[in-house]
């Protein structure tokens, strides 16, 4: 049930970002559909990557031998971190791509049009 779940999530995202880039020719559509598709699933994985690391805490414990342990930042949290930069990399390649009509709003006209 999660699974589809997450891929209505990476749906809704593709069909969004899709939307943003109908207006431009075909040839650039198509290099773009790859990148817009991977934009898509890391914005849901990162959602469900902040899920779980509310619920299970950014660290984990750890145990070496006998007398040595700690804590160290979770997998989790490693994941999300190495992700999110990635996605700002694609987001941030996405965004020098949109259209100029789109591009010249700005932030507050582009987040109330979305609403």
């Amino acid at each position: 049930m999660a699974v589809l779940e997450k891929q209505k999530r990476i749906d809704a995202e593709l069909k969004k970002l899709t939307n943003l880039y109908a207006d431009l020719p075909s040839n650039k559509k198509e290099l773009l559909a790859p990148l817009i598709q991977n934009a898509s699933f890391m914005k849901a994985t990162l959602e469900d990557l902040q899920e779980i690391i509310n619920e299970e805490g950014s660290t984990d414990q750890y145990q070496n031998g006998a007398n040595q342990f700690g804590r160290k930042p979770s997998a989790n949290l490693q994941a999300y971190n190495t992700l999110i930069k990635n996605y700002a990399n694609t987001i941030d390649k996405l965004e020098k791509m949109l259209p100029a009509e789109v591009r010249e709003k700005s932030r507050l006209e582009t987040l109330i049009d979305e609403s």
